[in-house]
């Protein structure tokens, strides 16, 4: 185990070396703040000072040495839109993301696995052609026209849920979230559908692929033997030696679901680090753009990490050295 935590702690460095210096690069051209922070009848000398507040004035290893040594003390800059630490902004946008994410998750597991489930163990049904289409329909469809769609169909044209916004925030076991009201969970539905319906047709489809696999092996049918009931068979037996790769897939989608909610937060006016992340692009505002994609990099390798403690649990004959 510890042979594997170091292991794991050495890819992080790499890759967060690797993911700061293509960062660096992607901000340094994303075009100059400084006209965007100033006014349009701003001297050459108050443009020259602000370049120089900012230290893009110097070279480039020179700013990118900078970069690093500020970013490994958790400084990355104070936003040039907002005046505040790009860090903290992320952070405080943060539980917004979580709750979004939270909830296409639960959705995901909660529709696609049992889906799955019954569609292997009977693939020659109805249940299971019809998943098989509608999961090609989920994966097909663009989550902005799924947004756009639900936003006419149940906002405007029955007015049942609300267009845009978080809702009211309430207390549960001191935690500050949306989740805790009636009027956060209006405003959260319809994001979050539009945010898992990709991922359930996923789900399903990688269920239902390893439940046909696993229901023609030889423990299954001594189960069956032994007068194992079909419910215990399906989700004590056969559904245990399925989870590998759905929890390998499960913790990818939920790296990608906090990283690209850009979209869908876009599209509802979800207050949190998607919505963030696009209005600092089209500012220019490098600090919060900086911030964000190392954020989200640290973000991957922790998932990746807990995925792989995960599958000793799921199968103990699985080694991690």
């Amino acid at each position: 185990m510890f042979q594997f935590i170091a292991k794991r702690l050495v890819q992080l460095l790499v890759v967060l070396f690797a993911v700061s210096l293509i960062v660096f690069v992607l901000t340094s051209v994303m075009g100059n703040p400084v006209y965007l922070m100033l006014r349009e009848s701003a001297t050459p000398e108050e443009v020259h000072a602000v370049t120089q507040a900012l230290g893009l004035d110097k070279p480039l290893p020179v700013q990118y040495g900078i970069f690093v040594k500020n970013a490994l003390s958790g400084n990355f800059g104070r936003s040039y839109m907002y005046h505040l630490s790009a860090l903290s902004l992320i952070i405080e946008r943060l539980p917004a993301t979580l709750e979004l994410v939270f909830v296409a998750v639960l959705l995901s597991a909660v529709v696609g696995i049992p889906c799955g489930v019954i569609a292997g163990a009977y693939p020659r049904s109805l249940f299971s052609k019809s998943v098989m289409s509608l999961s090609i329909a989920g994966i097909s469809m663009p989550s902005f026209w799924i947004g756009m769609v639900m936003i006419y169909f149940f906002s405007l044209y029955l007015g049942l849920l609300p267009v845009s916004g978080r809702g009211e925030v309430g207390v549960f076991l001191g935690i500050r979230t949306s989740l805790a009201t009636a009027d956060g969970w209006a405003h959260i539905l319809m994001p979050s559908v539009t945010l898992a319906l990709g991922n359930v047709a996923t789900i399903m489809r990688l269920t239902r692929a390893g439940m046909q696999e696993n229901m023609k092996q030889d423990y299954i049918k001594f189960a069956r033997s032994k007068g194992v009931s079909r419910f215990r068979l399906l989700f004590g037996h056969a559904l245990k030696n399925t989870l590998i790769p759905v929890v390998t897939i499960f913790g990818l989608q939920l790296g990608s679901l906090i990283a690209f909610t850009t979209i869908t937060e876009t599209i509802f006016a979800w207050p949190g680090m998607g919505k963030l992340l696009i209005d600092a692009i089209h500012s220019a505002d490098r600090p919060i753009v900086a911030a964000y994609i190392l954020f989200v990099a640290v973000l991957f390798v922790f998932i990746n990490f807990v995925v792989d403690i995960l599958y000793v649990f799921i199968d103990p004959r699985i080694d991690l050295r």
